[in-house]
């Protein structure tokens, strides 16, 4: 399927700026599941103009209805893969489907769910990570397990097939598209129902303590909660991000790549709605005046 401006993320950040695109008369996408925004099942009570608790699911849903009345096409996937084909930004859902635009505005907010568990906070670079692609060189001929439930967990543990010796996928509830769960069951991935209770080692990672009592003998823990993040996605396009894992951008709210922008949480703090929504407008507009070719 193809775009003009496609925006990863279905938060306040997405969502406004696919508002703003799409009143340029341009074709926008919103890819990403609304109800996993981290706003849909809070309450909002500091924004201008608002007055006492707002419902985040309300807002959210208000925002879609304002996106597809200007002709924005939402596409309720997780994203598991990015890259280019010469000038096109082209995205892989996790329903096989290929998203292609001239512009991407990466809006899919931050990924702070932890564990939580004993030993995640310890062994925090001395075997557990929260970014497989960044750390997957680091695991060669190591056995590691993978924990989480949705799509990014599933594309990290079929990426780990190619560096480590043996690869469990700790999961207890999965929700993954059935193509790419098809496509988990065709490699050596072992899933393993049930979920951390501990991550035990001494200096480093050496087990992980499952809910059931079983122990899984491995050197690496990759916990991935939630769909692809940013730092994953920015490495993909070819951006670095920086030192926090935040994408940085300029006053128009580009990154380093031509036609990538960034917007909302993302960027880096403070993480406010009322930031986020202002960027969106600014990414939003000027993601459709790349694709045109006018100025900004």
């Amino acid at each position: 399927m193809d775009f003009d401006v496609l925006i990863l993320g279905c938060g306040p950040a997405g969502l406004q700026a696919g508002i703003h695109a799409a009143r340029k008369k341009v074709k926008v996408g919103i890819v990403g599941h609304p109800d996993r925004s981290a706003i849909n099942k809070a309450h909002v009570e500091n924004y201008f103009g608002v007055e006492g608790k707002v419902d985040g699911e309300k807002l959210l849903a208000t925002g879609i209805q304002q996106a597809e009345k200007f002709g924005a096409k939402i596409v309720r996937s997780d994203v598991v893969g990015s890259g280019r084909d010469g000038e096109l930004f082209v995205l892989t859902t996790e329903s096989d489907e290929v998203l292609k635009a001239k512009s991407l505005i990466m809006a899919m907010g931050v990924s702070r769910a932890k564990l939580n568990v004993e030993g995640e906070k310890e062994f925090l670079g001395k075997g557990v990570s929260y970014c497989t692609s960044c750390d997957c060189g680091f695991f060669r001929g190591k056995k590691v397990a993978i924990v989480g439930n949705e799509s990014t967990a599933a594309s990290s543990a079929m990426l780990m097939t190619e560096y480590a010796s043996a690869v469990y996928w700790v999961t207890n509830e999965t929700k993954v598209a059935e193509p790419l769960m098809d496509k988990v069951r065709k490699t050596s991935v072992r899933i393993v129902a049930s979920w951390p209770a501990k991550i035990a080692g001494k200096e480093v990672v050496q087990g992980l303590v499952l809910a059931d009592g079983n122990r899984l003998e491995v050197e690496g823990v990759f916990i991935e909660l939630g769909a692809k993040g940013a730092i994953d996605l920015a490495f993909d396009l070819g951006v670095v991000p920086q030192p926090d894992g935040s994408i940085k951008v300029n006053e128009k709210m580009e990154t380093e790549a031509p036609g990538l922008f960034a917007c909302g949480d993302v960027t880096g703090e403070p993480w406010q709605l009322a930031r986020a929504v202002g960027q969106g407008c600014i990414a939003g507009n000027n993601a459709a005046k790349f694709v045109k070719k006018e100025v900004y």
